[in-house]
């Protein structure tokens, strides 16, 4: 599908009813359509410096596709691949992360690693880390944020010193569509999050207070995530005024998870099926998690975990340094 049959597709008069009535196959062909156009919309906004449409068209898209999957059964889908998930940060953002953390620029970093991203790791530790960075998680009820909901985000500061505290948390739980009450929150079985957290909440795409409180911070502090793909790709779709402000370079997502592939020694000695960059584990090793405990998997206990897991990480590597 090329832009101009994306747009077509996604200006289309769309009535669900007949969509629906027709079946699954006729919803399923729907799918294809809606997530067809949003990768094509997706690539030429940000191949293109002057698009001829807003990313209000995507987001748009994305709510429309998200209410035919609910009505089609979103356990139908648990196979199906899409695009709308990041598998991973591209170099240069990986550059920009630590660029931010160190307050250089991010085309001194890139020209430093000298196209081999192995080579991060002397970046984290050539200039020291300062300034304050937001943390932030967020758990959802699909893997694909063109699917699903947001119904956790959890967030704090804090400053990148070896004794610091994080500060100003936040959490906030997130409605879904009422045909959960009696299903279930879809994922349950990982965030725990059942339909008496966000029975009655406000859904996510429709906070607007929460969305602005988001970008103001965004903006103004370098966003670390852990799997910083998995909350870049959300926002953009659920978030407005994310994706624009992330091509701008006004948002800067920083990987966590990176930082404890690069700085971390452990982590190439240990097998790859132990998954040694989860959190969990990572944490686990930094001892800020006891060997008995679990990850909580739910927004604002997930972030100050990784914030003071980073902040171990940092402190053994030396990376506070004045």
């Amino acid at each position: 599908m090329n832009v101009s049959q994306a747009l077509e597709h996604a200006s289309a008069l769309f009535i669900p009813e007949i969509v629906y009535c027709e079946g699954f196959p006729a919803m399923d062909s729907e799918r294809q359509k809606n997530e067809e156009a949003m990768a094509a919309l997706r690539e030429e906004f940000a191949k293109n410096d002057n698009p001829s449409f807003s990313y209000d068209v995507i987001r748009d898209l994305a709510d429309r596709n998200r209410e035919l999957c609910d009505q089609m059964g979103i356990d139908r889908l648990a196979n199906t691949r899409d695009h709308s998930l990041a598998r991973g940060m591209s170099d240069e953002d990986l550059c920009a992360g630590v660029a931010a953390l160190q307050k250089r620029k991010a085309t001194t970093v890139i020209r430093e690693i000298r196209g081999d991203r192995n080579n991060l790791a002397v970046s984290y530790v050539s200039k020291p880390v300062k300034g304050t960075v937001l943390g932030i998680d967020i758990e959802t009820t699909d893997r694909y944020p063109d699917r699903g909901y947001i119904v956790n985000v959890g967030f704090e500061l804090m400053e990148l010193t070896a004794d610091a505290e994080p500060t100003g948390a936040e959490a906030y739980f997130c409605g879904i569509p009422e045909m959960y009450a009696e299903k279930g929150v879809p994922l349950e079985n990982i965030h725990h999050i059942t339909w008496a957290d966000v029975d009655g909440k406000i859904p996510f795409r429709e906070n607007k207070a929460l969305q602005a409180k988001l970008l103001k911070l965004m903006k103004k502090y370098p966003m670390m995530a852990h799997n910083a793909a998995f909350e870049d790709s959300w926002f953009t779709l659920h978030l407005d005024g994310y994706a624009e402000a992330r091509r701008a370079g006004k948002i800067v997502p920083v990987d966590s998870r990176d930082i404890c592939r690069q700085l971390d020694p452990e982590v190439k000695t240990l097998p790859r099926e132990s998954s040694p960059a989860s959190l969990e584990n990572w944490a686990r090793r930094r001892g800020t998690l006891a060997t008995n405990e679990a990850e909580v998997h739910q927004g604002l206990d997930d972030t100050e975990l990784m914030l003071k897991t980073v902040q171990a990480e940092f402190a053994a590597r030396n990376c506070f340094k004045a």
